[in-house]
């Protein structure tokens, strides 16, 4: 009985070893994009890799959404948040819709880290309606935080700027694939453009062009 418990005391330990080396990892990946106050949504979180430690980053002013659609992941999402006593994480059960249920302009980043590529989403169109949702959500000047896998880089910037995002900073970090696998990737932030500064702009320069010379 007492070798059991033993083993059962030593495997615990390591789990959390591996977990404490995981959070670290992903909280440095973090530290350029998240932010003490702020509202993060965690698009497929899949089981929290990167949703509990932005919940620890944000703190108690701020918040995550976690947001997949595998009920059981996002269950052991929330078992985890309750064990380390994280209050700020909720659950946004999803049956795959792209449509995100928050208001306009209420989060402050969108992670879609191991999402926006290929294997989810085939269709230029699909990705086109996941950024314009992502783009909705997004308070002005909010950052979507994406690490490109499984799709051409300079395909998936073309057209995530085509959706009126602009590339902000680009960082090397070691992340998280999965639960516990790791690789070196780039993450990249890009800001939301302002719709309304370009309608300003341009009816700036309509009435700069309407404008006759004086004397004629």
């Amino acid at each position: 009985m007492a070798i059991v418990q033993k083993l059962k005391r030593f495997l615990q330990e390591r789990r959390e070893r591996i977990e404490r080396s995981i959070e670290a990892i992903v909280q440095e990946a973090l530290v350029e994009t998240v932010n003490e106050g702020q509202i993060i949504v965690d698009f497929g979180c899949g089981y929290g890799s990167y949703t509990i430690p932005a919940a620890k980053m944000v703190g108690e002013k701020g918040k995550v959404y976690a947001l997949d659609k595998n009920k059981k992941a996002l269950d052991t999402v929330m078992k985890k948040a309750e064990a380390q006593g994280l209050k700020n994480i909720e659950r946004l059960d999803t049956s795959g819709e792209l449509r995100i249920p928050l208001e306009d302009e209420s989060v402050n980043v969108v992670l879609l880290y191991d999402v926006f590529n290929e294997y989810y989403f085939p269709s230029t169109g699909a990705r086109r309606e996941l950024l314009e949702e992502s783009r909705r959500i997004l308070k002005p000047n909010g950052i979507l935080s994406v690490w490109l896998r499984r799709i051409e880089p300079e395909k998936a910037k073309d057209e995530i700027g085509n959706a009126h995002f602009y590339l902000m900073s680009g960082y090397s970090k070691i992340l998280i694939q999965g639960d516990v696998g790791h690789e070196r990737g780039e993450l990249l932030n890009f800001q939301k453009k302002s719709l309304e500064s370009k309608k300003r702009l341009w009816k700036k320069l309509s009435l700069v062009m309407c404008v006759k010379p004086a004397g004629e």
